[in-house]
């Protein structure tokens, strides 16, 4: 067991998230301003994580859209805080986008009460990560995003490889240099943050590039798939009454229409902002609007040159 133990410190001290902060040395010792200060210089370090990765994640974009548009899925997948972090964006999809929740799914190890108690020995798990992408029926056509800060969690390359070996599009997300961990997918994002303020937890920096870097990820793709128009949410689900004041709004100043007219609109449309307002701008009527949203694959903008060539 000591030689087990010894020769685990050696590997961890390779990785570049286990490594010692410099900057936050004697961090015990500092007064509360210092502490504060620490980190909120070392959290500019994420940004620029995510800034050197923007031709794979581009790649990623482009990649992932192409494959929902052929009816296919988005799957993230991770343990701990990388699973937590998947699981918030994926749930996040519905209410800002009208998605189905099948669209984009968020899988952590050990399931809904992993989500808020932690379950670290599900890490050492590789079989029980096939078994949750078959219990989704995960495919060739979908995509798989495995997250991974130290790029050598078992359940996590353990899904990576079964992605492969189907075919589907696999992406892993890390925070290593390939010099600490080899992953061989279609798309490797590596957010290099360095080492954490706090040794190891890897929830810090690692954990705010990884945010950011699915905040990017999801939304450009729902861009792509006609969900927003400009740079409004257009495909919102209007389920609480803060989406409906949104809704109204996005009618408002879009369509030029008045809150009675919004609300008007809305239960004509079943809350659909979209086809609300494309009958707004156009004049048509539902059925035809709808007719021509369909046409336009579910664009707005599409629907409004077809409107106007006509």
């Amino acid at each position: 067991m000591s030689d087990i133990n010894k020769d685990s410190k050696n590997i961890i001290n390779r990785i570049l998230t286990e490594q010692i902060n410099l900057t936050s040395n004697e961090l015990d010792t500092k007064s509360t301003n210092e502490i504060v200060n620490i980190f909120s210089e070392a959290d500019k370090e994420p940004q620029k994580a995510v800034e050197r990765v923007i031709p794979e994640l581009v790649n990623a974009i482009d990649e992932i859209t192409a494959r929902l548009k052929l009816n296919g899925r988005l799957f993230y997948i991770g343990t701990g805080t990388s699973g937590r972090l998947g699981v918030l964006d994926a749930s996040e999809c519905p209410p800002t986008f009208c998605t189905n929740p099948d669209l984009v799914q968020g899988i952590i190890a050990g399931g809904v009460p992993s989500l808020t108690k932690s379950s670290e020995y599900l890490e050492d798990l590789s079989e029980i990560a096939i078994a949750d992408l078959k219990d989704r029926d995960f495919s060739c056509r979908d995509v798989l995003i495995g997250i991974t800060a130290s790029g050598r969690t078992p359940y996590v390359l353990s899904a990576l490889n079964y992605s492969k070996s189907l075919n589907a599009l696999t992406i892993s997300i890390s925070s290593v240099p390939e010099s600490d961990s080899t992953l061989d997918n279609n798309i490797d994002i590596r957010l290099i943050t360095g080492p954490e303020i706090l040794a190891g937890s890897t929830r810090l920096k690692a954990g705010t590039a990884t945010k950011m870097a699915l905040n990017i990820i999801s939304t450009s793709v729902m861009i792509k798939l006609g969900k927003v128009y400009g740079n409004r949410m257009i495909d919102l689900s209007v389920s609480n009454d803060k989406l409906l004041d949104r809704a109204i709004g996005i009618l408002f100043d879009i369509g030029s229409v008045d809150k009675e007219t919004s609300i008007r609109l809305l239960k004509k449309t079943n809350g659909s902002v979209k086809l609300s307002l494309l009958i707004a701008l156009s004049g048509m009527d539902v059925i035809d609007a709808k007719q021509l949203l369909n046409d336009s694959k579910g664009n707005l903008r599409t629907a409004l040159i077809k409107f106007k060539d006509n």
